[in-house]
């Protein structure tokens, strides 16, 4: 018998890699030409091939994923996913909270999964079904709504099979890991086109602002130096020469609609005054914004 004065250590199990919160969960049959123009967000998330292929870019690197493939995409790392107009691909895309700090092994990684790991996947998503209300297959809605006669642990077996594929890739190393015989040329310049077009817009959208090239390169996660290249390389003028532009064009417009007074003008478009506002339209048209408005009363 047990002596009832015996004391029993408690030994608390360790968790390298604790899955805290799951944040989407998708199977998707995408059509040969879909396109996904790309987002991030400030925590994990992992695209696994099921049938056919699939082109993704991270940040500004493309890849061509094939059946069996899956690529983890870190925090805040911009991302996106393309068909590649020949075969309509399956796909698993799930996001989830791990702040664990061995998921750094997962950052740039790219695995091709083996039976064992497949099946866990599959204990994933079984689980996943019975847990949550469809759809799966709606890019834009990532709400996870429960089923209210879900059985009994359904979500905790999500938890459980995802944390260990998580360690199973762990274990396996970089015996399953590519990346770099992932790389995709073509992929790659069209990530880094559609980054520089979402970088205009981004402008445009905020010309009545006052941007500084930090707030430009920090908003799609780039370096300084990675963004004045990439930006210069794909259109051949700087950033902030190009954001300057578009201001004069918006001056442009608000001059010929003559509804504001140049103050009025240098005031929306954030100049620090008239003068300066003055100074950088005639650099940018040879013509002072007075001598502008005389072309246009002229030409009408």
């Amino acid at each position: 018998m047990t002596n009832p004065n015996t004391k029993f250590a408690r030994t608390k199990l360790l968790e390298p890699l604790a899955v805290n919160r799951l944040v989407s969960f998708h199977y998707f049959e995408f059509s040969k030409d879909f396109a996904f123009e790309g987002e991030k967000h400030d925590f994990w998330e992992f695209v696994y091939v099921d049938k056919g292929e699939m082109e993704v870019f991270a940040d500004t690197e493309g890849y061509r994923l094939k059946q069996g493939d899956m690529i983890f995409h870190k925090p805040n790392e911009f991302h996106g996913v393309w068909a590649n107009k020949k075969i309509a691909p399956n796909v698993i895309i799930l996001s989830f909270v791990c702040r664990s700090r061995e998921m750094a092994y997962f950052e740039n990684k790219i695995f091709t999964l083996d039976a064992e790991q497949r099946e866990i996947l599959a204990q994933i998503m079984k689980s996943g079904f019975a847990a949550f209300l469809p759809p799966f297959d709606d890019p834009r809605n990532h709400t996870l709504r429960r089923k209210p006669d879900a059985p009994i642990g359904t979500e905790q077996l999500i938890k459980i099979h995802l944390e260990m594929l998580l360690i199973r890739l762990r274990d396996a190393g970089d015996r399953l890991a590519r990346r770099d015989q992932r790389l995709s040329i073509s992929t790659k310049r069209r990530s880094e086109d559609d980054l520089v077009n979402r970088m205009r817009e981004y402008m445009e959208e905020n010309v009545f602002a006052d941007l500084r090239l930090e707030d430009i390169y920090k908003s799609f996660n780039l370096s300084k130096s990675h963004a004045l290249t990439l930006f210069k390389d794909c259109t051949g003028v700087s950033i902030m020469k190009h954001y300057r532009q578009l201001k004069i064009d918006q001056a442009k417009s608000l001059i010929r609609a003559q509804r504001h007074t140049f103050t009025e003008i240098a005031e929306l478009l954030r100049y620090g005054s008239v003068h300066s506002f003055s100074r950088h339209f005639k650099s940018f048209t040879d013509m002072s914004p007075s001598e502008y408005l005389r072309t246009v009363i002229a030409k009408v």
